[in-house]
Formats: C-alpha cells, structure tokens, sequence
C-alpha cells in the first residue's frame, strides 16, 4: 500500500506547532509587587483594556506605548510603569500576543485611535523596546521612542527624541549592537547607564538567563530610569 503523501508534512506541521508552542509556554512570570501595582489609588488610576494595561497619571498631555520584553508577562512591568504614570506620562501596556512583540508589532495603531494626548511617545524592554523602534522608523505619530536595553534596527525620523536606557550590569543586551545602532540615531537621542543595573530589573519577574547580578535593587533601577526618561522629555518638549 502507498503510503499518503500528506502524511509526513502533517506529523512535521504536528512537530512544529508543539515545539513552538512548548517554547512560549515557557516564560517570566510578573512577582507579587508587580500584581499589586496593578491596583488603582489616588495617583494612578489603572485599567485593563482590550490591549492590555492603561496606566492614568495625572498627565493630560504625554502619553507612553509601552511594549514587553519577549517571553515576559506584561504584568511585570506594572510597578515601572505606574512609577511613569505617577510622575507624569500616562501610559498604555500592550499585552502581546504569544508574549513576542514580533507578533504584535502593529499593537500601537490600535491605541493611538484611541485616545487623545498632545505628544505620544513609544517605546519597550529588550524584544519590545526593537520592535516598538521598527514600529516608530515606519511612522511619524511620535515625538519620540523609549528603548529600556534596546535598540534601533532600522532608521529613526531624525526630528524625533530617542531615549535609550540600560544597566551597567546588563549581561543579555548586546552591545556591540547598541553601538552599531547609533548609526539609526535621531539627531535628539541620548542615552544613560544605570549603575548597578542590570537587564531584567526593568521589569519585576526575577532572575533572567543570562544576565549580570544588579548591584541595586529593581525599585532603585526602574526610580532612576523613571527620572532620567521624564527629565529628557521634559527638557524636549
């Protein structure tokens, strides 16, 4: 007997699926603390939504896409991002599809439709900080991009701010990439070295493959991040 010619591309296909999904199955889960900065107060009101996580500071003015890193509940980002929302940037967390930003580059669109802020800023950790700047390279909404240990691929509009912020002890970003980077730089970027960072400090869900030991604690990381990112805004608006 024949045996059927679609058989074996079937058990690939099979092989495939389970192997991809094994993969995302496996990912950082959001600690505690960062559930409980889920929860709304008198500085920061915050709601799920059907792109994930709206972060409502007292800021009518600016507002933040932000996009998580890969493999990486967005949830996790809460407490940093609250911390924006607080001191002044409203802003939207996009839950990703898979927790892959590469699967959800186009979130963004959804959200700009959405609500009404003078200045939209975008931006994201590690995977989601890439893939929010190839989103930016391809659109002229923003007044700028937020790239938390990220970088450009791909080249930036030259009028826009570009804010890159990472960890001295940040043993997953590849530097060599952040540098060559520069060559996709906007003609307003900066960039600022947490000390004592490190990768996956950005974000509260433990300890990351790979990285380097913080020498501070996440809180203290994300509190330096939060002022460095405000006070460049600030000072370009």
């Amino acid at each position: 007997m024949k045996r059927k010619g679609w058989i074996i591309p079937l058990v690939i296909l099979i092989l495939l699926l389970g192997g991809f999904f094994l993969y995302t199955g496996i990912y950082y889960h959001a600690s505690p603390s960062a559930e409980q900065a889920l929860v709304s107060d008198a500085a920061v009101s915050v709601s799920k939504t059907d792109y994930g996580w709206f972060f409502d500071g007292p800021s009518e003015k600016d507002a933040l896409i932000f996009y998580p890193g890969g493999k990486v509940e967005e949830t996790a980002y809460a407490p940093f991002l609250r911390l924006l929302a607080e001191k002044g940037i409203d802003v939207c967390l996009v839950e990703m599809p898979f927790r892959l930003a590469i699967f959800g580059k186009n979130k963004a669109g959804e959200i700009l439709s959405s609500y009404e802020y003078d200045r939209w800023f975008i931006g994201g950790h590690s995977l989601g900080g890439a893939m929010a700047a190839v989103y930016a390279s391809e659109h002229d909404e923003f007044a700028g991009t937020v790239l938390c240990a990220a970088y450009p691929t791909d080249p930036l509009p030259k009028d826009d701010l570009e804010i890159i912020v990472y960890g001295s002890e940040d043993g997953v970003l590849n530097l060599e990439k952040v540098e060559k980077g520069r060559a996709y730089a906007t003609d307003h970027a900066v960039q600022y070295v947490i000390p004592g960072g490190n990768h996956a400090q950005f974000g509260d869900y433990g300890i990351q493959s790979g990285d380097g030991e913080a020498l501070i604690s996440a809180s203290d990381q994300q509190a330096l991040a939060v002022d460095f990112i405000l006070k460049t805004i600030h000072e370009n608006e």
